[in-house]
């Protein structure tokens, strides 16, 4: 989820303060996929998938442009590597009806991208989901876990998102009733620089975000802040599917908070990492190290299957 919360300003982060961030280069290919409800709007790598494929798909108001940092050392690195707006997302349309945004509906259209990549890149394939995009793959996991090698959560939780940012939230639909989209855009843009942080980002970077978030689906926002909001805990179903998994997140992360990440590692019997230097967006805060943890799950997984 990208939305401003209660960062931890003690937390040096990984990348300059000019960093371009989700506008950094990758040479990955705009393309779209076949999704349930509309195209969907993604960036692939291409190439020959000499070491395998990995489908990484964005949070709450985030993009595929959130793993623009990792895509190049990751194709380098011999991956074909496909970033993903889900519906209703910034480049992807979406229905008009918060009830097309429920994690099961949103994990189908994953399933429909996994199928895809499946028939053309064959395996092993790799899934990731950052955020609530972890609650949604984790439903695409749950509804066919062979069709993956491994699975990542990057910054997710086990179940609903409380805390400040679940409070945040909660003032979601009143803006929206009151100015669409694009109150919630100014409100969240006065909160957000507050944040020295935010302060800090270049102004091409603050242009995408605005521009990102100004063509976000005002039903999309309505029904994944509910499903969010309302998403059961399944780590013993996740658990029970054997895949190989990873749980990731920042030092800091005030999205999930840490501790409740761990716990859920542990639950799973997952291999668990804290990226350093990184808060609740390691891909764009602290990509070196989110690409390095990555490579070396990816390998032992595909050894595995």
């Amino acid at each position: 989820m990208v939305l401003p919360g209660g960062a931890d300003f003690t937390v040096p982060l990984a990348i300059a303060p000019d960093d371009l961030r989700q506008l950094a280069a990758h040479d990955a290919e705009p393309r779209t996929f076949a999704g349930r409800a509309g195209p969907l709007a993604a960036l692939d790598t291409g190439g020959e998938a000499v070491r395998g494929t990995a489908l990484l798909v964005a949070g709450y108001t985030g993009s595929k442009e959130d793993f623009a940092s990792i895509l190049a050392p990751l194709a380098e690195a011999g991956y074909r590597v496909v970033a993903l707006d889900q519906r209703g997302q910034y480049e992807s349309p979406g229905p008009d009806d918060p009830s097309a945004y429920s994690v099961e509906e949103l994990g189908r259209d994953v399933l429909e991208v996994a199928r895809a990549l499946r028939e053309e890149s064959g395996e092993p394939l790799h899934l990731l989901g950052h955020s609530f995009g972890g609650l949604v793959t984790r439903a695409a996991v749950l509804a066919e876990p062979a069709l993956f090698t491994s699975f990542t959560l990057l910054g997710s939780g086990p179940a609903k998102l409380g805390g400040r940012r679940a409070d945040l939230l909660d003032h979601l639909g009143p803006l929206l009733d009151a100015g669409g989209v694009a109150l919630v855009h100014e409100t969240l843009e006065q909160v957000a620089m507050t944040d020295p942080r935010a302060q800090a980002v270049p102004a091409p970077t603050r242009e995408f975000y605005s521009r990102r978030f100004l063509r976000n689906s005002e039903a999309g926002l309505r029904g994944m802040a509910d499903a969010m909001l309302d998403e059961p805990d399944r780590v013993a179903e996740l658990g029970a599917t054997g895949l190989p998994i990873l749980v990731a997140h920042g030092e800091a992360d005030d999205a999930w908070l840490p501790h409740v990440q761990a716990d859920m590692a542990e639950r799973l019997g997952a291999r668990h990492e804290v990226i350093l230097n990184s808060i609740h967006s390691p891909a764009v805060e602290n990509p070196a190290r989110t690409v390095e943890v990555l490579l070396d799950f990816w390998a032992g997984a595909s050894v595995q299957a």
